[in-house]
């Protein structure tokens, strides 16, 4: 490897020891520096940022993962806000979650800690670069960020803002590295370096948390795919319906919360296919229906089973024509990634069941997927949308990073 990973490891380990005893003040004073430096970068970011974007487009990149690796003021701006957003929410390192007294006198409390060592693994989109930074700071974890190959260059460069920034802070510079390589050997070698990261997240396509479950030797919590569905029961509003469903699949289709299969009641289909297909139809979007749907939509594509399976990224939506309540739940169980299902409906029986029914991350009535956010929950920024269930599930924001460890205390006492 040209890159020696483990000096990575032992350098962000020694960080780590440090970041744990940084009071809140120091973090977010160090956060703010990084926000006044990106600002103050920002034609150097977007100067490396434009050479990468015209290079993906040449190489043939997808227009959704460019979509993803663009940036531009709107973005560093936003990058900046997510920092200050994340200064004025609470610290929750050192924050008690429960004290009890047992009989033998004994106090015991259980704290809230850093995690230690985070490695993440991501690509395309550099502003997981920041937010990523941001949380593992607020929270006192060192970080090791792994981006794509089409960033390397955007996320050197704001690595190096970050790290400028930091030298004049209590926050040693090794708390934030990029391995700034593309070779596999590199990245295998961090999924399995057990004795310096504390946990890996993954954060991007199917391929890559594949790829990272198979290899990793390091805990991991799974993040990301997001095959979401709306379901348009019998007793919605279709006005209502019909803004929720375009604005869950055009708003930004290439991110992981965008809507990917709409399910629709035989009860309604006739009435609301025609209007919603059109308005899909009119922003871009291809379809690819059931035969139902196609008896709608002529102009659609008749789906595949794969169709039903497949996180688009992309304004594509498979549609199905369903006959009830159960066989949209029974669809979603079968096909679904556990990441973000709405349903639209006026029952509120029907929208206690869905709720109470499906297995997933995040569950709606009457609104749009998009909403699966560490922003919009007000979490401020997120490290990704875990879709597992042990220890974080959902967006993964601040105290998703921390552990908890039992502190007691004694007065003498022994075990008899």
């Amino acid at each position: 490897m040209s890159i020696d990973v483990f000096v990575l490891g032992q350098k962000a380990k020694k960080a780590a020891a440090t970041m744990a005893n940084l009071d809140s003040t120091t973090k977010n004073e160090a956060l703010l520096k990084i926000a006044a430096g990106l600002l103050a970068n920002q034609d150097r970011i977007l100067a490396a940022n434009r050479g990468e974007v015209t290079k993906a487009k040449a190489n043939g990149l997808s227009d959704s993962m460019t979509e993803r690796l663009l940036l531009n003021p709107d973005r560093i701006a936003a990058m900046v806000e997510g920092l200050r957003e994340i200064v004025r929410l609470e610290d929750p390192v050192g924050s008690v979650e429960k004290m009890w007294r047992r009989p033998n006198g004994l106090e015991i409390g259980l704290i809230r800690v850093p995690l230690g060592v985070v490695a993440i693994i991501y690509e395309a989109r550099p502003n997981v670069t920041v937010d990523a930074t941001a949380l593992c700071l607020k929270t006192g974890n060192a970080v090791i960020l792994r981006g794509g190959s089409e960033a390397l260059q955007t996320n050197q460069v704001l690595v190096e803002v970050i790290r400028e920034a930091l030298r004049d802070t209590a926050i040693p510079e090794d708390a934030v590295q990029l391995l700034a390589s593309t070779e596999r050997e590199a990245a295998v070698a961090l999924m399995r370096m057990h004795e310096y990261v504390d946990v890996l997240i993954p954060r991007g396509g199917a391929g890559l948390i594949k790829t990272v479950l198979n290899n990793a030797l390091v805990p991991v919590i799974e993040t990301g795919v997001g095959n979401c569905h709306t379901y348009v029961d019998a007793s919605a509003n279709l006005d209502q319906a019909l803004k929720i469903v375009v604005n869950a699949k055009t708003q930004r289709p290439s991110v992981c919360n965008a809507l990917e299969t709409l399910l629709v009641h035989q009860g309604i289909a006739a009435d609301f296919l025609p209007r919603c297909g059109e308005e899909l139809r009119r922003m871009g979007t291809e379809i690819r229906g059931c035969p139902q749907t196609l008896s709608y939509l002529p102009w659609a594509t008749k789906a595949t089973e794969e169709d039903w399976a497949t996180e688009y990224l992309d304004l594509i939506l498979a549609v199905k024509v369903v006959p009830d309540f159960a066989a949209a739940i029974d669809h979603i169980a079968q096909y679904g990634s556990g990441h973000s299902e709405s349903i639209i409906t006026s029952d509120y029986a029907t929208a206690r069941q869905f709720l109470q029914v499906v297995d997933a991350a995040a569950v709606y009535v009457n609104a749009s997927t998009r909403f699966t956010d560490g922003y919009e929950f007000g979490l401020g920024a997120e490290l990704g949308i875990s879709t597992q269930k042990l220890h974080a599930r959902g967006p993964m924001g601040l105290s998703a990073l921390t552990t908890t460890k039992y502190i007691i205390y004694g007065d003498g006492q022994i075990r008899r």
